[in-house]
Order: C-alpha cells, then sequence, then structure tokens
C-alpha cells in the first residue's frame, strides 16, 4: 500500500477487530489507529478479547473516544492526519433500535457526520464506511442489487444506514472525497456479536433455555463469514473510486441465501460436533416457533456481481465452515 496510516473505527467491534488484525499482521510499515467507545451494547470483555489480538503488534496505536463527540474525532484526526478512514463504527441491531432509538440517532448519524467532516477537513484520501444489508428493506426482487430502491426501511438501525449512504454520497460529490460504502450481509463468525441469532442461540442451548425461531422459521438469510468480509475490505481499500465518479457502494454477502430452518440445523450440528452441547441434546423441546417480529426483513441475498467484477473477490465460505469455526471458539472461550 503506497499509504502509512489508517484509521478504523470500531476497533473493538466484531468487524473493526479483525480488519484491524489483518492489517497489522500483513503490513508491519503501517500504522494503524484504532478507535472505539467500547460501550457496553453487550458484554464488554469481548470486545476486551478482541482488542487483545492487537497487544503485540507495534503498528497498532488504540485511542478510546466516542464518535459522538466532535472534539474527540477532531483531536484525533489532527494528532494522526490518517490518509485512510474504515468507520466500522456503529449502533447495531434492528430490533433493538426499535426501542432505545436515540443511540442510533448519537451513533449512527451524528457520530458519521463527525467523520464526514473530519474526513473533508483532513483531506483524506480515501473513506470506506459500513452499511448494512438492512437498506433493501422486504426487498421483493431478489438478489439485491446496488442499483435496487432503497427507500423502504423496516428499522430504525436501516433507516440510519440509509442516511449514513446519502450523507457519504454528498459529502463524497461536494467535497471530491473518495468514498466507499460497503452494504455487509449477516456477518459471523468466531468471537461474532453475542445479539445475532448464531450466538444468541448458542447461549441458549447452553443455558437450556428455549430459542425464538421467528416468522415459524420462513425466513432466509444471506450469511457472510468473517473472513470474506475482511477479504473484501482489504481488497477495496488499495483502490479508491475514479475521480469522475468519488463514490461507490458494494455488497458483501456470501451470494447464497439459506432458510432459517437449515442455518439453525447446521448449527445444532456443529455445537454437537465441537463438545459444546451432547449428542443426545433435545433441540427440539428447547425450540418455539414465533410470529414475524418488528424490524425483521423476510429475506436477504446479495447480488455481489460489482464487487467480482472490479476487485475479482466473492465470499465463499460456506456456512457449515463458518459455524464449525463458531463452535470451535464458542468452546475455548468458555472453556467448557
Amino acid at each position: 500500500m503506497n499509504v502509512e496510516r489508517i484509521l478504523v473505527t470500531g476497533v473493538a467491534g466484531f468487524i473493526g477487530a479483525y480488519l484491524a488484525k489483518r492489517f497489522c499482521a500483513d503490513n508491519p510499515e503501517l500504522t494503524i489507529i484504532g478507535f472505539d467507545n467500547i460501550n457496553d451494547y453487550y458484554d464488554t470483555k469481548l470486545k476486551e478479547h478482541r482488542l487483545s489480538w492487537l497487544e503485540g503488534y507495534d503498528n497498532f496505536e488504540f485511542v478510546r473516544g466516542d464518535l459522538a463527540n466532535r472534539a474527540e474525532v477532531e483531536k484525533l484526526f489532527k494528532k494522526y492526519n490518517p490518509q485512510i478512514v474504515i468507520n466500522l463504527a456503529a449502533q447495531p441491531g434492528a430490533r433493538n433500535s426499535i426501542d432505545n432509538p436515540d443511540s442510533y440517532i448519537e451513533s449512527n448519524i451524528i457520530g458519521f457526520y463527525n467523520i464526514l467532516e473530519a474526513c473533508r477537513n483532513h483531506h483524506v484520501e480515501h473513506l470506506i464506511f459500513a452499511s448494512s444489508s438492512s437498506v433493501y428493506g422486504n426487498n421483493k426482487k431478489v438478489p439485491f442489487s446496488t442499483e435496487d430502491r432503497t427507500d423502504g426501511p423496516v428499522s430504525l438501525y436501516a433507516a440510519t444506514k440509509k442516511s449514513d449512504e446519502v450523507l457519504a454520497y454528498a459529502y463524497a460529490k461536494l467535497y471530491k472525497i473518495p468514498t466507499t460504502g460497503l452494504r455487509f450481509f449477516s456477518v459471523y463468525g468466531p468471537a461474532g456479536r453475542p445479539d445475532m441469532a448464531y450466538f444468541g442461540f448458542t447461549d441458549k442451548f447452553v443455558k437450556g433455555e428455549k430459542i425464538k425461531i421467528f416468522n415459524y422459521g420462513k425466513c432466509k438469510r444471506d450469511f457472510t463469514y468473517i473472513d470474506d468480509i475482511v477479504e473484501g475490505i482489504v481488497r477495496i481499500v488499495e483502490k479508491k473510486p475514479k475521480e469522475e465518479d468519488y463514490y461507490k457502494i458494494y455488497n458483501i454477502g456470501n451470494s447464497a441465501t439459506k432458510d432459517l430452518m437449515e442455518f439453525v440445523k447446521t448449527l445444532q450440528e456443529e455445537l454437537v460436533v465441537a463438545g459444546v452441547l451432547p449428542k443426545d441434546y433435545d433441540f427440539d423441546a428447547h425450540t418455539e416457533f414465533m410470529p414475524m417480529q418488528p424490524g425483521d426483513a423476510l429475506e436477504t441475498f446479495a447480488d455481489v456481481s460489482e464487487l467480482e467484477k472490479d476487485f475479482g473477490f466473492r465470499p465463499e465460505t460456506s456456512l457449515r465452515d463458518g459455524l464449525r469455526s463458531f463452535a470451535k471458539w464458542y468452546k475455548e472461550y468458555y472453556m467448557l
């Protein structure tokens, strides 16, 4: 890379930690600045666990702060003058956004606005930011293409991510900031987010509690393994949008939508193989079918043809391989 400093916000988060580790390991000449407020949306011990992966790298520097604090963001940019900014910091969770809207506006709107202003004022060479498959809402056409309409969000979280895309587009065009948005599809893997289904289901199985399967299992998701997400970002970092465009958006998904019941069955099998659960575990007794809940989409399915055309890459990790890696990690991390 012809850069010296990359800023990764949300570095204690799931994607941020994996990405920073990849950069640090592959590019010792790079300085990676990680920024995170380590909030308590979920267990902070897991966030600290991810940060521990980066402790042995001399080219990593961690700064604790809040993107919603304009002064802290300006101080960060003045001190490090990052050439590339990868904004992964956000308040996640479509369902939670319905009950706790304030944190989504503060983090996903105000925090991202502060990043955009800092990029404008400090002449950042390339801004990459995380969007989400949730912007597609309940689109009937599948797979989802970046050319499809995205003006029908079904949650506040989705609305904030769509807002980020519109803000980024305006800043890219007005101030000629090369900007790339990435719509992630159901990212999973070891040390992932506990509020995601695969992790939450596992926790409940271990505790002997029932899992709730919404819409009676009639939902489909495009599950994307963490290593594929990271590989996609790494490739995109090295190629900013052309100057006549300044703005580009990509889907990063496995492009292989899976039925929710197939996902649950595969997870159950891998948890048994890993020794997280006994072979005679009664999964049926710990499963409850529920109607659709607000904020959920019926199906997600990524069209990654643009990603493949521009970067020669498409995610390929199978759901079974990904869940097997998660189950092994869960066993080791929780010392079962």
